[in-house]
């Protein structure tokens, strides 16, 4: 099986998240992919960040819906970084990305992006929004896309299949045999989140599941032990 060790917001348990050091970091040190979140600035500008508002993870405050791009970019995000967009993401990591809407107005905006740069074999998208990622599967040919769940039962199978997603990116908190066998019946791969230490990651090899997204660059380094 190929298992993914998969760095959330880049490697955030070390570095500032959704910032381009982040995603250095998590490149160095061996993860397979690297998650982002996406919204869209005021000017429509597609920028890398994971709340709806700057307050927690910048030194400003407001929603990032009401920002200009230039506004978000005089912000600080930790240690000096600034906000990236996502085409600056592209550039400054080679390897393959999971791309998550959190606003749905940013699928069309990414989608154009993914077309202009070929990015259907790099670029996963992922969403707890499933309009977002067929909105995506429509305008991307070939796209692979996956339904997020944090508060899921059975029914997030069929919910991922109704949208088209190949995978469900599950909470390893309520995951289950029953569901995971489930999505294996409907040919779905799973993947767990988040993933911080051993005893989670000892479950989602127990499981069979097919990666763990993480904080930590060091479950690279663990990740392949026989449970």
């Amino acid at each position: 099986m190929n298992f993914l060790t998969i760095g959330h917001r880049g490697v955030m348990g070390v570095e500032p998240e959704n910032t381009l050091r982040s995603f250095v970091a998590a490149e160095q040190a061996g993860l397979d992919v690297v998650e982002l979140d996406l919204h869209l600035s005021k000017d429509g500008a597609l920028v890398v960040m994971h709340d709806a508002d700057v307050d927690r993870t910048t030194d400003g405050t407001g929603p990032i819906a009401g920002k200009t791009l230039a506004e978000l970019r005089a912000l600080d995000a930790g240690h000096g970084e600034r906000v990236p967009v996502f085409e600056e993401v592209l550039d400054a990591v080679s390897v393959p990305l999971q791309a998550e809407i959190k606003d749905v107005a940013a699928a069309r905006t990414l989608a154009e992006v993914m077309r202009r740069r070929d990015l259907a074999g790099r670029v996963e998208v992922i969403s707890f929004h499933p309009e977002a990622i067929m909105e995506v599967a429509r305008l991307v040919p070939g796209v692979r896309t996956a339904l997020v769940a944090q508060y899921y039962g059975p029914e997030v199978v069929e919910r991922a299949v109704e949208a088209g997603a190949a995978t469900v990116c599950l909470d390893i908190n309520r995951i289950t045999l029953e569901i995971v066998g489930l999505a294996r019946a409907a040919g779905l791969r799973v993947f767990a989140w988040v993933v911080n230490t051993q005893d989670h990651l000892r479950l989602v090899r127990a499981l069979g599941l097919d990666g763990a997204t993480t904080d930590r660059p060091e479950i690279k380094r663990t990740g392949r032990f026989t449970a």
